[in-house]
């Protein structure tokens, strides 16, 4: 019960701290944002809107102009459950790469799902 007092008025502060520093998404032409579209698609950031590891990812998504699916894990039963079942365990942020052979990998920790989308504007 008091963690839960404690957690609500920082994750709202996470969020406007969010909200107020966000960055700016890098300016493209339309094909060349189907380009980084295209290599993005195969890809579900499992997430918690107020959690500042989460926030941290989805601040690089937007500073790169990387457009994946965000799946809340509080929000929808189903995301959640699928993260536990298929990833292994519930912690988040948690990329899911699903790869042209069908075969689906888990990317937890937050600076290694940072580090693999920035692989991937460099391989742009």
């Amino acid at each position: 019960m008091i963690m839960s007092l404690i957690r609500w008025p920082i994750g709202r502060l996470i969020l406007l701290g969010n909200f107020v520093f966000s960055p700016k998404s890098p300016k493209r032409s339309l094909a060349e944002q189907a380009k980084f579209d295209d290599k993005t698609k195969n890809l579900s950031l499992y997430q918690l809107p107020s959690c500042p590891f989460c926030v941290k990812v989805r601040r690089t998504m937007k500073r790169e102009g990387l457009n994946i699916e965000l799946r809340n894990i509080n929000q929808k039963n189903d995301y959640r459950e699928e993260l536990i079942r298929e990833g292994g365990k519930r912690t988040v942020p948690c990329l899911r790469i699903e790869k042209d052979d069908g075969q689906v990998q888990w990317l937890y920790e937050s600076s290694d799902v940072i580090a693999h989308l920035q692989q991937l504007v460099k391989a742009a």
